[in-house]
Parts: structure tokens; sequence; C-alpha cells
């Protein structure tokens, strides 16, 4: 699978820009703050229905335009795939696959399979436990559709909870068999998200410990460590031990909302020891793992980008990045970097058809 070309109009410094891609290796070479990661971040667009940076659509409208527009012709599974989404200043966006829109945005999760490492990913590590949350249920949500709609009604019920231990505070009444009610949702939901994200982390530990090795060529130990309420008793007695507090505090203290996923290095978390050269091995190990763990899901390559990835990497563990990613377990990859060198690095290694695009100031021309 992989996208064949891309229409951008008004999106952040993008105002219109048509690309055709080489269906292996693209790279865009500028300087920073020149669109690059704007380039990247509209192909991620099209598959997730959201920014990689932005939560807020809005702010993906070019700020002196009213709308923006992105267009995307893939080939998948031997057929053509034409995925449009819209969005006007003040409307709901809209997404169409081939002309007929989505009723529901989550239908398109998993369609376009795709893998996305940028500078930010350091979050994972230096962010609060809300950030690996969101890396474990960004990969599982590509291709279980079952589990992104579990998290859906879990995080509603979560919600209605909450409202109503805040409302029982403020009437000054309680009655527990109303808030049951969420609670058997919290319970039916989240003990299958446990499980999932349970059978996640055992399968993507020994492929990212694969990764890391390849890349570090050390001895270091990694590990990935699933924390949950769940492991430690039943959801339905968590829930009520917890009451007391619940009503104190006016919202649910245990449950799935509250996992976290350990990255340790040897016998330590990487937050508190590693260097940053070991940091970013890290995450680009985990991210390749992630994206050996959806091919095998899905049986497509995932489109992998590479945002800038070799800042604070020295030579060797760069070459090995190159060496791992130039492997035919991977399909079509784009590249930024400011550095022309680590992409002729990349070009002679790879040995594979590629398009070098250079940006300037949101303008995207094909390199001659």
């Amino acid at each position: 699978m992989y996208i064949e070309e891309i229409l951008i109009v008004n999106f952040k410094n993008i105002l219109e820009v048509k690309a055709v891609f080489s269906p292996k290796l693209n790279c865009f070479i500028g300087k920073n703050g020149a669109g690059k990661t704007n380039m990247l971040d509209a192909i991620y667009y099209l598959s997730f229905c959201k920014s990689f940076f932005n939560a807020t659509d809005q702010l993906n409208i070019n700020h002196e335009e009213s709308f923006f527009m992105l267009n995307g012709s893939y080939a998948r599974k031997s057929s053509k795939e034409i995925i449009n989404c819209g969005l006007q200043k003040g409307q709901k966006k809209q997404f169409k696959r081939n002309t007929k829109v989505y009723k529901k945005l989550q239908e398109h999760i998993g369609l376009l399979p795709l893998v996305m490492i940028t500078p930010s990913d350091v979050n994972l590590i230096l962010g609060g436990s809300d950030e690996r949350r969101k890396f474990m249920d960004g990969v599982i949500s590509q291709y279980n559709q079952a589990y992104l709609d579990d998290l859906l009604k879990y995080n509603r019920a979560l919600v209605q909870r909450n409202n109503l231990l805040k409302q029982f505070v403020a009437e000054r009444y309680f009655d527990e068999d109303l808030l049951g009610i969420w609670d058997d949702q919290l319970i039916e939901y989240g003990c299958r998200i446990h499980d999932e994200r349970k059978k996640f982390v055992e399968k993507l530990i020994p492929v990212f410990q694969r990764y890391y090795n390849y890349i570090s060529q050390g001895n270091e130990v990694v590990e990935l460590v699933h924390q949950s309420d769940l492991y430690d008793a039943d959801f339905k007695t968590m829930l009520k031990a917890a009451l007391p507090k619940d009503r104190i505090v006016q919202h649910t203290t245990v449950g799935i909302h509250k996992d976290d996923l350990q990255l340790k290095i040897g016998e330590y978390l990487i937050k508190k020891l590693g260097s940053q050269g070991q940091k970013k091995t890290y995450l680009v190990a985990l991210k390749l793992a992630q994206f050996d763990f959806i091919k095998e899901i899905s049986g497509q390559k995932p489109i992998l980008l590479l945002d800038d990835i070799f800042d604070k990497l020295d030579h060797h563990r760069v070459e090995q990045i190159v060496t791992a990613v130039a492997g035919e377990q991977f399909g079509q990859i784009f590249i930024t970097d400011t550095n022309r060198e680590h992409l002729d690095t990349i070009i002679k290694k790879m040995d594979a058809d590629y398009r070098i695009f250079n940006v300037e100031s949101g303008k995207v021309e094909l390199a001659k």
C-alpha cells in the first residue's frame, strides 16, 4: 500500500501543492520551518483524520484562508483509493472515500496504516502516562475497530460517571444504583481494553528489543512494562473499594484510564537514566517495532514517515537505522532533513526508486 499523489490546499503554510510520489523512497529537503513536516502531517491526516501535531482542527487551516483541503490517491491491495478531506472554518470536517462520505470517522481508521517517527515522540518518554496510553491506543486502533469502539464508549461512560459524582456533591444526594449503570459500562469495555493492551505489549516487547539491539549494537537490556489497576484486582471490586475516595475527589480514581507503559533501560526508567542518543534510539526502535506489528496484523506494509530522525544520533546509529529501513520488509518511506548528505547516504544504501523534493516557504518542487 502506498500513496501515489497528494493535492494540498491551505494546509498550514502550504497554500497549494500537488506532488506525485515514488512507491519506495521520498525525501523532503529544506530549512527548518520551510514546510517539510507539514507535508508529512498532511499524509498523516489522510490516514488518521487528524493532525499529528494540532489537536484543534481549525489550527491546520492557513491563517489567511477559510478552509483547507487534502486529496490523496492510493494504491491499496490491487485497487485504487481516493481519500478526500475538507474543513471550513466554523464547520465540521468531512472525509470521503471514493466520493462516499464517512458517517463515522472511526470507520476510516486502519484503512491506510501508517507509522510516523518525529522529534516530538520524546513526549512518550518525558510526558505523562496519557502520552503512552495514546501510543498503545493508536497502534491497536489501526488494526482493531472493535477496540476503538470500546475505547470511545469507555471514555463516554467515564465522563458520565465523573459528571454524576460532581452532581451528587452539588445537589447533596447519592444514588448508588444510578452510578452502577456507568460502573457496568466501565467494567464491560475496560476489561476488553485491558486484555488487548496486555496482548499488544507482550507481542511488541521482543520485536522492540531486537530493533534496539540492532541500532545500538550494544548489550543494553530494554523493557516495556504495562501498568494497570486491573492486574491487581477485579475491576468491579476496585470500583466499589474506591467509591468513598471517588465521592470526595469527584472523579473516577481507578480503571484503565490510569494505565501506563513503563519504558525501561536496564532496571531504570529511561526518562531518568538515558542519554539523548539512547532516548532517540529507544523511540526509533519502538516505532519500528510498531511498524512490524501493524504489518503482521494488517497484512499491509504501513507508510513510514521519518521526520528529522537523525538529529542527536551518532553516525553509526544513523547507518544502522538506514540499513534497517532499506530492507524489503519496509514499503513506502518519507524522510525529511536539512542535511542532503544524510539523504544521499540513504539513497545509496537503499538502491531503490526515489524522489527528492525541495521545500521552501510552503512551496514544494521536485528536485532535478
